[in-house]
């Protein structure tokens, strides 16, 4: 999507950290935009910064995990701006401990709101986004350790690799409605990604074997060198403008995604093809995603 101006936008998580820095890129880039999150503290705090910069957003108090509240969200964005035309699954929670401390809930809540959260994006926001025919993009919030998973953050992990595959799936099944889609997997930035324990309902709390990390995890302070989430989103409107299948903001990462690359390639059987084989199942060896743009 390149002409965005006056084009309508959803974000979800959009009123702090890295969704209210798409928002301001966004917002600067001239579209209309609606921001979604489940504290109104942070949804006050962004409307008044939007309207000391002399801009507006509408907000809307939603938690993503409420599908009701998901569709009553899509009905108003409607109602206020007429149509929408990208949408912002970026709501999600930094849940972290070994999975052989897991329980349920733990389970149960990071794949409610990392995973289903964007699920119920997708499923509220897309029939309108299809029903104007102008074209749009859908951005899913992943993470870069979807694409190089680490030590205890299993349940995100699984989320956000979730996510990913989605998005991947979504871009092919869209691309002759004109409608874009790209997973956004960015490393660390400033955001409150930290206070995970203050967000988890009561209903989460009674089988976790989390509450110790979740403890440290918000004791720990950002690190000044961890990315702003102005820059962050100035990067994301950079690639919804260029329709990215991928969108990274870490260069840092790519030698060990390599590795990762080289490491399943050097896992494959080192035998001959069996053409007549490959020849009866093209379907499922090849993505025209994963084309450069122009190939045939």
């Amino acid at each position: 999507m390149e002409n965005l101006p006056g084009k309508v936008a959803f974000i979800t998580g959009g009123a702090s950290g890295i969704g209210l820095g798409i928002a301001k890129a966004f917002a600067k880039a001239g579209m209309k935009v609606a921001i979604a999150d489940i504290r109104q503290d942070h949804l006050d705090g962004a409307v008044a910064e939007f309207k000391s910069r002399g801009q507006s957003v509408h907000p809307i108090r939603l938690d993503v995990t409420d599908r009701p509240a998901m569709a009553a969200a899509a009905e108003e964005t409607v109602h206020v701006f007429g149509k929408v035309h990208v949408l912002v699954n970026n709501a999600g929670i930094g849940i972290g401990g070994p999975l052989k401390q897991a329980k349920y809930d733990d389970w149960d809540w990071g794949l409610d709101v990392n995973l289903n959260g964007v699920v119920n994006g997708i499923q509220e926001f897309l029939p309108y986004i299809l029903k104007h025919g102008e074209g749009g993009h859908i951005v899913n919030t992943s993470s870069m350790a979807a694409v190089l998973p680490i030590s205890r953050a299993g349940i995100y992990i699984a989320a956000k690799a979730a996510v990913m595959a989605i998005s991947e799936v979504l871009r092919g099944e869209l691309a002759d409605d004109k409608i874009g889609v790209s997973a956004f997997c960015p490393g660390p930035v400033q955001t409150n990604i930290a206070q995970t324990r203050k967000l988890r309902p009561e209903r989460f709390r009674k089988n976790s074997g989390y509450a110790e990390f979740e403890q440290r995890l918000e004791d720990r302070p950002n690190n000044p060198l961890w990315m702003d989430h102005e820059e962050v989103g100035e990067r994301v409107l950079h690639g919804v403008r260029r329709n990215d299948l991928f969108i990274f903001t870490h260069p840092e990462f790519k030698d060990g995604i390599r590795q990762r690359c080289e490491a399943i390639l050097a896992a494959f059987p080192d035998e001959p093809l069996n053409k007549e084989r490959a020849a009866a199942i093209t379907f499922l060896t090849s993505n025209p995603i994963y084309r450069p743009a122009g190939a045939d």
